[in-house]
């Protein structure tokens, strides 16, 4: 099923893409290569071949929890402009 102008100014707008209508013969005669491909994958038969790879078997690695960072908390409450029960004040901006 090749693509007309007509189907490929409907993409780009969908795309927001602006295409010049010089490109638009290269870029019909790409998509419709694209989607033949695409047609010509679907027809081929994969019943029984086991995928190769899955997301859902794959198990991620984790590092071990561990405290890396000591507790600067104090420290950084002394430098801050107001504090008040080990919270920061700071300025309402919703009004």
């Amino acid at each position: 099923m090749p693509l007309d102008h007509a189907d490929v100014k409907k993409i780009a707008h969908l795309a927001r893409l602006d295409l010049s209508d010089e490109r638009m013969g290269g870029i019909a005669t790409d998509l419709t290569n694209i989607l033949e491909l695409v047609e010509q994958l679907s027809a081929v038969d994969t019943e029984g071949v086991v995928p190769m790879a899955h997301p859902l078997q794959m198990a991620q690695r984790l590092r071990s929890d561990e405290v890396t960072e000591t507790n600067c908390r104090e420290l950084f409450q002394s430098i801050a402009p107001q504090t008040e029960n080990g919270l920061y004040l700071v300025p309402k901006v919703i009004e």
